[in-house]
């Protein structure tokens, strides 16, 4: 049995609804060929159910541990400047989210929100070098005493919508849910330079699960 996640269901309801007036009216007029019709309207609404699906995962707990805040592929680990909120140096892995990738963002650590901003942006590539502040984006920064991070959501080309549950204040669990971005997408995590990753470059995470590193 699929899980669908909260921000698909009404989407996929009205994309069944879309496509089952479309075969009946073909079926009915006899214009064209129903079966070519239904050939197409199958895939894609199995597209867009596993898109939205929410897989039940094993959570990494562990507050000595910094856990992916996305599902897909490791596409950057490096020095970077952040220059939003740190405006310093940090360390920054990046991962993206291809349409195939579940989608559902997760936090890396437990801690309370310190800042949270979403920006209007351009549709870049996910994987273009400017999309990341050029792009339409959110920046999360938790706390948790130990170890200050910042998770930025990133729209890709097609990605058109952003979902982030997080609040100014607000006392987060690790491995819960984050928010959601609609198709193909990345997410960076910004660290101290003294991080040591685990990950390496082209590794697949999964969100919740994965540990990106430890804490000293």
């Amino acid at each position: 049995m699929v899980r669908i996640h909260k921000e698909g269901k009404n989407f996929l309801v009205v994309l069944f609804v879309v496509l089952l007036i479309i075969n009946i009216t073909i079926l009915i007029s006899g214009k064209l060929n129903y079966i070519y019709s239904v050939s197409v309207s199958i895939p894609l609404f199995a597209f867009f159910l596993q898109f939205f699906r929410d897989p039940y995962i094993n959570k990494s707990i562990d507050n000595n541990k910094i856990i992916s805040p996305a599902n897909g592929k490791v596409v950057y680990i490096g020095e970077s400047y952040e220059g939003e909120y740190f405006k310093e140096k940090k360390l920054q892995i990046s991962i993206f989210m291809s349409p195939f990738d579940v989608h559902i963002n997760r936090y890396p650590i437990s801690g309370k929100i310190k800042y949270y901003k979403y920006h209007k942006g351009k549709y870049l590539v996910a994987w273009h070098p400017k999309s990341s502040t050029k792009n339409e984006r959110t920046t999360t920064v938790i706390d948790n005493n130990k170890i200050k991070i910042l998770v930025r959501q990133i729209a890709g080309l097609v990605a058109r919508r952003i979902i982030n549950y997080s609040t100014v204040g607000a006392k987060v669990n690790q491995s819960d849910q984050m928010g959601f971005i609609k198709f193909g997408s990345r997410a960076d995590i910004f660290l101290p330079l003294s991080f040591k990753p685990i990950v390496k470059l082209d590794q697949k995470t999964i969100a919740g699960e994965t540990i990106l590193g430890n804490l000293d």
